[in-house]
């Protein structure tokens, strides 16, 4: 079983995540923007795939991820349920 500290820790990093993942987005979307406007404004004839879908497609992927890591993933979730499997199983076995 979890101790408070244990769980203030544990939001406390899920806290860092979810402040880190928006610190990110804002500047993954600030310098695509910026990328977007020097295409647009040294490039007169628009041809072919603008080059900023290729740095902003690769940063998305990792941006993606980092989404993932802070919103849908605990980092101590699978570790407490194991421990408290293991918890249960010793008081079986103490029975």
């Amino acid at each position: 079983m979890e101790t408070n500290q244990q769980k203030d820790e544990r939001l406390w990093r899920i806290a860092k995540a979810r402040a880190g993942f928006r610190t990110h987005l804002m500047t993954y979307l600030i310098i695509n923007a910026f990328l977007w406007a020097i295409w647009f404004l040294t490039n007169e004839h628009h041809h072919g795939v603008p080059w900023p879908v290729w740095p902003m497609c690769g940063w998305g992927l990792v941006l993606a991820f980092a989404y993932f890591n802070a919103y849908h993933r605990d980092p101590f979730g699978d570790a407490t349920r194991e421990y408290e499997k293991l918890q249960q199983e010793k008081q079986q076995r103490g029975l």
